[in-house]
């Protein structure tokens, strides 16, 4: 898929990226995935209020959006307090119906050339503690783990615990 294309998200974007995360809820919970993401879970209020305090980028290919994921400057509920050092890449998602295999990987160095166009040195994320096969996908990316957050809270108030990974990026490469 060579013509994939990223932009920032307006907001005519908040119910394609609304139905995207849903349908990346219900993919996730179809193959046993339980506890992630959960679908409802996050409206349009969500991600424009993301758009106003980092980045919602979108990833299309012949007028259709097949992925997204918000890129945050500060993460305070997962890392504490931070050196601006870095970019928090947060529900990267995937239309797994039609995006072709790779995507998700394509989305995931897009965040990371942008953190590092940004002057940022660390591409951050977390993911459910007990999410074996998504923390093995990130590691394969190149991430490391360094450390773990319990009780982080979520939308709807609940908590779960997470696991932290960074990965050093750098401007060009």
């Amino acid at each position: 898929m060579d013509d994939l294309r990223f932009r920032l998200a307006a907001d005519a974007d908040l119910v394609a990226v609304v139905q995207l995360r849903d349908d990346a809820a219900r993919w996730m919970n179809s193959r046993g995935i339980k506890g992630q993401w959960q679908p409802g879970e996050l409206g349009e209020d969500h991600f424009r209020r993301i758009m106003e305090n980092g980045e919602v980028w979108i990833a299309e290919a012949d007028g259709r959006v097949l992925g997204a994921w918000e890129l945050w400057w500060e993460d305070q509920d997962a890392w504490g307090p931070q050196p601006r050092t870095a970019g928090y890449v947060h529900r990267l998602m995937v239309d797994h119906a039609n995006a072709a295999p790779g995507v998700g990987r394509r989305l995931l160095r897009a965040a990371e050339c942008r953190v590092a166009e940004a002057g940022h040195a660390l591409a951050r994320l977390d993911c459910l503690a007990d999410n074996a096969r998504l923390t093995a996908y990130y590691l394969d990316a190149g991430y490391h783990v360094v450390g773990h957050k319990t009780g982080k809270p979520q939308p709807g108030g609940t908590t779960k615990s997470f696991t932290l990974l960074e990965k050093p990026v750098q401007y060009g490469s």
